[in-house]
């Protein structure tokens, strides 16, 4: 079924290659899940999300905060591509489903559930970059600055607005926090 041009041009696109040997179970994953769940997590990172931020790399730089490791911000062309074409679209259909029509009552949380394995993907693609480029190990001394470092790494771009500072105190407080309490997955 051809609607429109724009159909048309999604036709042409090549499928990813993806690796054959993906992990998704990993120790990023459930320290994912369990973080999530952590007081102002969620929130902190989806206001981040609508300023352009990925939620994928500030986990990943907090879970390298929490073992002690720097994040350098790298990230494989895959990873990337995986993001932008199939995470941000799946997000882009959900968020065009209007919320409350009757039509759409049963699509928007099947769209989110292929959001949500999408993500899942994408943090496993991210878990296998973390693993191929060991990052450098950091004084525990200085969790608090490492933590911090690491989140201002995750930045889509270089300098942090005002706006988004509350936030990145917030998620390093949930770091911290998480830290002490809770068992390292």
């Amino acid at each position: 079924m051809e609607i429109g041009s724009d159909n048309h041009e999604l036709a042409k696109t090549t499928p990813l290659m993806l690796p054959n040997q993906l992990e998704p179970d990993n120790p990023l994953w459930r320290f994912a899940l369990s973080f999530w769940q952590q007081t102002g997590v969620q929130d902190n990172c989806l206001a981040l999300q609508e300023q352009g931020w990925s939620v994928t790399r500030i986990l990943c730089a907090g879970w390298l905060a929490v073992h002690g490791h720097r994040y350098s911000g790298d990230e494989d062309d895959t990873l990337k591509a995986w993001r932008k074409r199939v995470t941000a679209a799946l997000r882009s259909v959900r968020q065009a489903l209007p919320k409350h029509h009757d039509a759409c009552q049963s699509l928007r949380p099947d769209v989110a559930s292929l959001e949500l394995n999408a993500e899942r993907i994408e943090l496993a693609l991210a878990w296998q970059t973390l693993m191929i480029n060991n990052s450098e190990t950091c004084d525990m001394h200085g969790r608090h600055a490492l933590i911090q470092r690491n989140l201002e790494a995750a930045a889509p771009v270089t300098g942090l607005s005002r706006c988004t500072r509350p936030y990145l105190n917030s998620l390093a407080r949930a770091l911290a926090e998480f830290s002490k309490g809770e068992p390292l997955p």
